[in-house]
């Protein structure tokens, strides 16, 4: 069971710690709160879970049908170009820590789950796979999967909403601004990306 573990720490943790969306977004938000992490984890749990349990009952291929991922990667990549533009939008106002964005965070770690296709696909593979290994040990070895996974999630958005608010005080604006602007670009990256590989499966 503790290599089993072991191994889903190791993997869970080289996913979240990927510079992505969920990252993007989480750095963005700790300007307002510490708590951003945590709140951008619990929205990505909201997804996560029922994802893990339709994973547990053998609906991964479901994942790896053509139109569906088409449809991942079209309506994903199309929600994450909105939100990297409205975040370079907002890049250059000043920060108002006691009042939240248009959705808070919880919803926006709802948001950029859903729309990465890139979480889908990886938990129809490498995610399946543990979940695989997990039905070894009965469902305590899946419910250990889900708890393991879910902690490597909070414990790293935690730790990057912490760093930024606790340190924002050194920063001077133009660092602040710049680093809006990267995260913005981030998510009209992949959001462009995502676009690119679904015009591509349908031609």
């Amino acid at each position: 069971m503790i290599p089993f573990l072991s191994s889903v720490a190791v993997i869970s943790l080289s996913g979240v710690m990927m510079p992505g969306p969920m990252f993007a977004v989480t750095v963005a938000r700790s300007y307002r709160s510490q708590t951003a992490g945590l709140k951008m984890a619990l929205g990505h749990a909201i997804v996560e879970v029922p994802l893990m349990l339709l994973i547990y009952f053998g609906l991964a291929r479901f994942f790896n049908q053509e139109p569906v991922q088409v449809a991942l990667y079209l309506v994903g990549g199309s929600i994450l170009v909105w939100m990297g533009i409205s975040m370079f939008r907002k890049r250059g106002r000043p920060v108002d820590e006691g009042r939240e964005t248009r959705y808070n965070s919880v919803v926006a770690g709802v948001i950029t789950s859903a729309a990465n296709p890139l979480f889908f696909l990886w938990w129809a593979a490498v995610g399946s796979m543990l979940v695989m290994k997990s039905l070894s040990f009965g469902l305590t070895g899946f419910i250990l999967l889900i708890t393991v996974h879910l902690a490597c999630d909070f414990g790293w958005l935690f730790f990057i909403s912490t760093v930024v608010y606790r340190t924002k005080a050194m920063w001077q604006e133009k660092f602040r601004v710049g680093l809006l602007t990267a995260c913005s670009l981030l998510l009209i990256g992949f959001g462009g990306w995502f676009l690119s590989s679904g015009i591509r499966l349908l031609v």
